[in-house]
């Protein structure tokens, strides 16, 4: 068995469980996600409806005009299994009034742009509807900084923060997430024929068996050598892990005071009661 091998009925009831807790104890009853047709905010879709109800739960695609028709077409699919409410929000128009002043833009900034776009669109819609933005990123994105700060990265809590992307496929088949969404090749969609594993360069499964040993476990360079990883594939990892550092924390605040928010003064949100 497989160290990823999880207990999904008993991680889903986690999930469903924090999802309520979070969301209720500010007062709130609704949830905000994007749905864009890949896996992951397709589990977070179904774990939201069943926590919430799915008349609670917006879920909202935003497409460019360059974004597969096939990721559309997911979304809505997903939708239509969980039950809850569906929109489409093109973000062609803004991106593309932006870019006319930078037209010699690279993919990477302009597949920022988009992110970032999407995520205003959301805590938008957040303010509209009283809801709380979820985010849709796993562990293993987190960790490689396979992200957008501010864009995709950006939420007011993560249920999936905390899964592999190993883990997120096996989650997905017990909440029952539709067959061709588990399926499909993993792709951000920022550009036509972009594939995640492509441009990281290994697989979600063979980085998460090396992740989960490196962080998890805490094994050094010559255990997971011995396990069978190649010391380049180690490096490479290790780099990606280290150099991303800053996506997974807060801005660092200069320390003038001894309560300096961020490492002194961290206490809950029902402080005083």
């Amino acid at each position: 068995m497989s160290p990823l091998t999880m207990n999904g009925p008993l991680v889903r009831r986690m999930l469903v469980g924090f999802l309520q807790d979070e969301i209720w104890k500010v007062g709130a009853k609704r949830a905000v996600l994007g749905l864009s047709g890949g896996i992951d905010s397709a589990l977070v879709c179904h774990l939201a409806a069943e926590a919430l109800g799915p008349e609670n739960v917006h879920a909202i695609c935003m497409p460019y005009t360059s974004s597969n028709p096939e990721s559309e077409a997911h979304a809505r699919l997903v939708a239509g299994a969980s039950g809850v409410h569906f929109s489409v929000v093109p973000i062609t128009p803004m991106v593309d009034a932006y870019f006319d002043q930078f037209p010699d833009a690279d993919p990477m900034r302009r597949g920022n742009k988009m992110a970032r776009e999407r995520m205003t669109i959301l805590f938008d819609h957040s303010a509209l509807h009283g809801a709380l933005v979820l985010g849709t990123s796993n562990k293993t994105e987190l960790l490689l900084g396979y992200g957008t700060l501010y864009g995709d990265m950006a939420s007011a809590l993560n249920p999936i923060g905390d899964l592999y992307k190993t883990q997120v496929w096996q989650l997905s088949e017990e909440v029952g997430v539709p067959r061709p969404v588990i399926e499909k090749q993993p792709s951000a969609d920022l550009w036509a024929g972009q594939t995640d594993e492509q441009e990281l360069g290994f697989s979600y499964r063979e980085v998460d068996q090396l992740l989960f040993r490196m962080v998890d476990q805490r094994a050094t360079a010559d255990e997971l050598v011995a396990a069978g990883f190649r010391p380049e594939f180690i490096s490479t990892v290790y780099q990606k892990v280290q150099n991303s550092h800053f996506k997974r924390r807060l801005p660092v605040i200069a320390k003038l005071s001894n309560r300096t928010i961020d490492r002194d003064f961290r206490y809950s949100r029902d402080w005083g009661k």
